[in-house]
């Protein structure tokens, strides 16, 4: 005991910015690893995110108990929150909100009654273990008809069964559709539901590093500093 109070007091300032930088990250300020290709192609695996958690909510550290409102969320944004199925930490888009009537047919979102529009934007590649040449995507830029909707770059795999096909659905208050960019290799609301208001961590605001995780981890450098919006 004698030893630990020792290494304690000798090591006090550390100790103390170890807890504020920890305190920080909880309730202020983040970063975030895309680890999967959910949001391509507009996130990459091996991109890192700044996390502005004070975007939404002010929170308790460490906690999902809501101190305080700071904006409300708004269609096409990027957000980080915790599943609803298991609490994992997810990266998705916000695509439908409190009040809104969403469905999906045959991969085009309606809100409302008004179906997305979509303008092809050519094809790609999605890598794929195992796959030695991988998957077609087919990108699209989908411009939402409900009002405040941005134009954003999405992508279709015509050759992976997914859930096309959902709703309709009313979002109740307090709670968000979140649907990723690469829409046939995403879980999102199509399967484990809206996202209550609380599990909300933050909104990504842009990429601070990136690095190609299938290519020995080589720097994307043309990819620092993007902002996402």
């Amino acid at each position: 005991m004698a030893k630990l109070q020792r290494l304690i007091r000798d090591n006090r300032g550390f100790l103390v910015l170890l807890l504020f930088f920890g305190l920080f990250r909880t309730a202020v300020a983040d970063w975030n690893p895309i680890p999967s290709g959910s949001m391509r192609p507009n996130l990459l695996e091996g991109d890192v995110v700044f996390v502005n958690r004070l975007a939404f909510n002010v929170k308790v550290p460490l906690t999902d108990v809501i101190v305080a409102k700071t904006a409300e969320p708004q269609r096409g944004d990027i957000v980080t929150f915790s599943s609803p199925a298991d609490g994992t930490r997810l990266i998705k888009r916000l695509v439908a909100l409190p009040g809104d009537v969403v469905e999906m047919r045959h991969k085009r979102l309606v809100i409302d009654g008004q179906p997305d529009s979509y303008v092809p934007q050519g094809a790609g590649i999605e890598p794929v273990p195992g796959v030695v040449d991988g998957l077609r995507a087919l990108r699209m830029e989908e411009q939402g008809a409900a009002p405040g909707s941005p134009q954003r770059t999405i992508q279709w795999l015509p050759d992976v069964a997914a859930r096309d096909d959902f709703g309709p659905v009313t979002v109740p208050a307090d709670h968000f559709l979140m649907l990723g960019d690469n829409r046939d290799n995403s879980a999102d609301s199509r399967y484990f539901g809206l996202v209550p208001r609380k599990l909300l961590i933050g909104r990504a605001e842009r990429i601070l590093v990136s690095a190609d995780i299938l290519d020995h981890w080589q720097p994307r450098f043309n990819r620092f500093g993007k902002s996402l919006y």
